[in-house]
């Protein structure tokens, strides 16, 4: 396999961006959402379809976040399985999950139709499934298949002819759905910006004031507004949910494939402890054959470039590989129940959230806007209150909350009272990131190809942890709650809202 690709993904590599203007001073409206990927785009269109006046509000490109990180997969059944909300929530629960998703594709093919959006979005199955060298974990399978069954999905416990993997145990559903979530996204923001739905790019929003009405402060202007919407995958600032999610990060890699792509499908094959996530997908460009894997809490791993050898590795075992033409990372909050949180923030009254998506947040994010509408409009929404962030579920959150908690903890201690990779700059090799500390001053360090030293404070500006080098991706990574900065010190994403700090250092280089 050949070692040229592009650190990129896929679909910005290969979308046309539209370009949205700036927020220009101060402007009032009914609702201002922050965050322009599918959950921010997907609440817009229908509060100003219901005759509010919308300002969307994007630090970056409309859908250059996580939705333009995702893989394009649209199911019913979930990351952390159905099986686990029957027997966390109950059966009606877990009909909520399977109801509301089911709804959310629906209405993700109805936008495109509306607005003629040319996204490939194509009806497929999903499949979750064992082969024989994961045998072991064919009961998992099983138990889906029952849960899938009693949620009235689709199903069938067999392959389908010509697939691609040998089989010991699968879950096949059909009627699931794969598109290109860029070219969705950014064809709807096209479709519904008008003079009651605003939408402004390069608008980094600085503070939320939630209140009557609600203050939202960005570098170009302020805007009030009676509701604000947190569209931003991890609401931005400090909030109570953040003890309640573990933040993951996942490896992605388009190839090339020397024969044939398998046929359309969300091939979800489980191993150890995890599943790789599959998907063919074809454009102008040519076809081209996705994976997903190799999660880890952010932060937590030293090595991350292991993680795409190891997606290489599999793709080569299960595929006749040409050479990777893409690869990238993605993020995603795991909640701790299993549950998304959805709705008004606790403790605030007119600003929502919505996050805790896991690995399912193109459908979930649909699914928010559906819920955040109805409560805004107050309407009466089936799922809300299965999706409340205000829900109380001590048995189901227990285990997540405190072993989330525990890492934050240790890292906070551990971090702190054995501080520091190098004694001095000269210290951190090409390629190398090396926390440090001068002056009594705590500080990242790293150091690039062409030799320059890039020197920003390692105090992440969200609740103070130490960050950590992420060798990939070439970033700092704050292992507590997930918030990632660019070598710079700019916020790439998670809840930070201010950039790490940039102190004077080149008296010690």
């Amino acid at each position: 396999m050949t070692a040229d690709h592009i650190t990129q993904a896929l679909w910005s590599a290969t979308t046309a961006f539209k370009t949205f203007p700036q927020l220009q001073g101060d402007i009032e409206v009914d609702v201002a959402v922050v965050g322009a990927g599918i959950t921010g785009l997907s609440t817009a269109y229908l509060l100003a379809k219901a005759g509010k006046r919308v300002a969307v509000l994007e630090a970056l490109k409309v859908g250059s976040g996580t939705t333009g990180s995702s893989t394009g997969n649209l199911y019913a059944p979930i990351d952390e399985r159905l099986s686990s909300i029957e027997s966390k929530h109950g059966e009606g629960a877990m009909r909520a999950v399977t109801d509301s998703r089911t709804a959310a594709i629906n209405f993700i093919e109805e936008r495109v139709r509306e607005f003629n959006i040319d996204c490939e979005f194509n009806r497929v199955p999903w499949y979750l499934f064992t082969t024989p060298d994961s045998s072991d974990q064919s009961k998992q399978v099983e138990k889906e298949l029952d849960a899938a069954r009693k949620a009235n999905l689709p199903v069938s416990p067999e392959p389908p002819a010509g697939f691609p993997y040998q089989v010991d145990a699968i879950v096949n559903i059909a009627h699931q759905a794969q598109f290109n979530p860029l070219k969705y996204v950014q064809g709807l923001a096209s479709a519904i910006e008008s003079d009651n739905c605003r939408i402004y790019e390069g608008t980094k929003v600085m503070d939320v004031e939630d209140g009557e009405p609600c203050v939202v402060k960005t570098q170009q202007g302020t805007v009030r507004a009676k509701q604000v919407v947190m569209a931003t995958h991890s609401p931005k600032g400090i909030y109570a949910v953040h003890t309640a999610m573990e933040p993951y990060r996942e490896y992605a890699m388009a190839v090339r494939l020397k024969g044939e792509l398998p046929s359309g499908g969300v091939y979800w094959h489980v191993v150890k402890g995890q599943h790789h996530s599959v998907r063919p997908y074809s454009n102008a460009q040519g076809n081209f054959l996705l994976v997903l894997g190799e999660p880890h809490v952010v932060g937590h791993k030293e090595h991350n470039e292991e993680c795409f050898l190891r997606l290489e590795e599999y793709m080569t075992k299960h595929f006749d590989v040409d050479h990777i033409v893409y690869k990238w990372a993605a993020q995603n909050y795991k909640p701790a129940d299993n549950l998304p949180y959805i709705g008004t923030s606790p403790t605030q009254h007119n600003t929502y959230i919505a996050t805790g998506f896991a690995a399912d947040g193109l459908t979930w994010g649909t699914v928010s806007a559906m819920i955040i509408q109805d409560l805004i409009l107050g309407k009466e929404n089936e799922w809300a209150s299965y999706f409340s962030p205000t829900r109380f579920t001590p048995a189901a959150s227990a285990p997540k909350f405190l072993k989330e908690n525990f890492h934050v903890a240790t890292h906070l201690i551990k971090d702190y009272l054995f501080y520091g990779d190098v004694d001095q700059l000269k210290d951190v090799k090409v390629g190398e990131g090396k926390t440090i500390e001068i002056d009594d001053e705590k500080l990242a360090a790293y150091r690039d190809e062409e030799g320059k030293l890039h020197v920003v404070s390692s105090i992440c500006t969200h609740m103070g942890c130490v960050v950590h080098f992420n060798n990939a991706e070439k970033s700092w990574d704050c292992p507590c709650h997930g918030s990632r900065f660019s070598v710079e010190g700019e916020v790439l994403e998670g809840p930070a809202i201010h950039n790490l700090a940039k102190p004077d250092t080149t008296k010690n280089d």
